[in-house]
This record gives C-alpha cells, structure tokens and sequence, in this order.
C-alpha cells in the first residue's frame, strides 16, 4: 500500500472540548481539531489521562507549556498549524508513538527529538526543513518516516541504523541520489522520491527485498537498474515522466507487479511491446 498511515484511533470515548473531557472519568481521547485557537487551553493541564490530542487545522504558532504536562500522550497531531519550530521541550513527551508536524512552517527541529525512543510514526511533509538531525537515529522503533515536500538534499548517515523503517517517503525536494547507505534499510516496504533530481538509482536496490511499493516520478532517470527485477514483493513501481527508453531485461521475473506506470517517457513502440509481453499480468500505464 503506497501511503502512510496513523496508528489505529483509540476505541475511547473522543471529548470534543476541554470542559466535556473534565467532566468525564478519565478522558484518554481529545480532539481540539479546526477550532482557529490560537493557544492550547489551560484547562489541558488538569488532565492527566490523555493519550491521544488532535490539535490538527488550529492557529497555533507556539509550543504552549501546557502540552508538556501531557506525560502518557502517545499521538499528538499539529498538523496544518502555523509553527515555526519545534521545542526541544518535545522529549518531555517521551511515551509519543505518532507526533504530526506536516503542513507547518517548521525549519528546523530539535536534537532532543532523538529522546522519543518509543516513536514510530513521525510526519513531517510540507514544512521547509533543509537538513534533519542526527538524533533521529536514535528512534530505533521508527517505522514510518514522512518528509515530503521540504527542501532536503541529505539525510544524516545515522537514518540508516533505522532497521525497523518500513516507509521512506522524500517527494518533492532536492535529492540527487538515492544514498547508498540506505540499502541497510531491509525492512522498507515503500520508497517515494519523486520530484526531485535523481539520474540514477544504484544497482544495489535489490538487496530491499521487502519493497513493495517505488515511486520515481518526475527525476530526470535514463536507465533502471537490472537489479529492480528482483524485488520480488514489488507491487507498484511508477517511474511516470523520466528519460527512459528501455526498462531491464528481466522484467518477467517481477511476477509480483500489479501495477506499471510508464507514462511520459521516450519508450518506443517496440519497446512498449516487450513490456507487455513480459509482464502479461500487470496493469501497464505507457
């Protein structure tokens, strides 16, 4: 499946207001979504149940203190705000499994968010992030890495260590190559770097063999490595508008592709037949 997903809603009752949720016998659930509220309320601090706040579409430019006092919080989601940072006060909230920041104007963030060891999910798409720290490395349980639409070039060499990450997702920045260090990732399922500056992919891809889900589209790639043939849970591969004129010679190998997108590339007519020919059971975009 090519997209990231939250951690499972809680079953418990969602409070829609800070008074509801006090006046409930231990409230675990708060949703504060598209309120326009400038500041958390206050009134959050005398709770000390919650384990999921959805303070996603407010106002909020700042990290309120009152957040802080959230101790048990595992997912906090602040996306679509307007925060310019993130407080190095975030490792106080050190049972976080999902944290939210994408659709934000965040520009840099924190060492301290290497203190969340329990994290697995952590969204960041749609920010203006130029480099991600290297304490990253140090949320071993990450599974799920969104940085979509920021203006990365590099990751720290430490993302490597990450032997639990199943989604890699850097659409939409400026990466001129697929770092080789990333083939320690074994256990990633789905790759997305589209739009961005790539005119090459390292033949070494073969060794993600749990990949099942690469999306290209919009780099400047002439060729595809051999070695994409044997990627053998691969179910989607969209490599949409690049440079290519010929695919690999193996292609009747991926016996598991669904699904081929090809579409805005040179490939001739000849060309287009062999892939069809050789992938008779897949759905082929040219």
């Amino acid at each position: 499946m090519c997209s990231a997903q939250h951690l499972s809603p809680l079953k418990e009752i969602v409070y829609y207001s800070i008074p509801d949720a006090l006046a409930a016998d231990k409230p675990v659930q708060v949703s504060l979504r598209d309120n326009r509220i400038f500041h958390v309320p206050e009134g959050l601090g005398q709770i000390s149940t919650l384990r999921f706040l959805n303070l996603m579409g407010n106002n909020l430019e700042h990290w309120d203190d009152v957040l802080f006092t959230q101790k048990k919080l595992e997912s906090l989601n602040l996306q679509a705000n307007a925060l310019k940072y993130v407080s190095p006060d975030v490792a106080k909230l050190n049972r976080l499994q999902s944290l939210d920041l994408s659709d934000n104007e965040i520009a840099l963030l924190p060492k301290e968010i290497g203190k969340l060891k329990k994290l697995i999910n952590i969204y960041l798409s749609h920010n203006s992030l130029t480099a991600i720290p290297e304490a990253l490395a140090n949320c071993k349980k990450l599974e799920v890495l969104s940085l979509n639409n920021n203006q990365l070039s590099y990751l720290p060499q430490g993302i490597s260590k990450l032997k639990n990450l199943k989604t890699l997702l850097l659409g939409y920045n400026q990466f001129n190559e697929f770092d080789r260090e990333w083939i320690q990732l074994r256990s990633l399922e789905e790759l997305n770097m589209e739009y961005n500056r790539l005119k090459y992919f390292p033949e070494e891809i073969g060794q993600l063999k749990n990949l099942e889900c690469i999306i290209l589209n919009n780099n400047s790639l002439e060729s595809l490595p051999e070695s994409i043939t044997q990627l053998e849970k691969l179910e989607m591969l969209s490599v949409s508008h690049n440079r290519l004129k010929l695919l690999p010679r193996g292609l009747s190998k991926m016996t598991g592709l669904k699904t081929l997108i090809l579409t805005g590339n040179p490939i001739t007519a000849a060309e287009k037949e062999r892939i069809q020919k050789a992938l008779p059971w897949c759905k082929v975009y040219f």
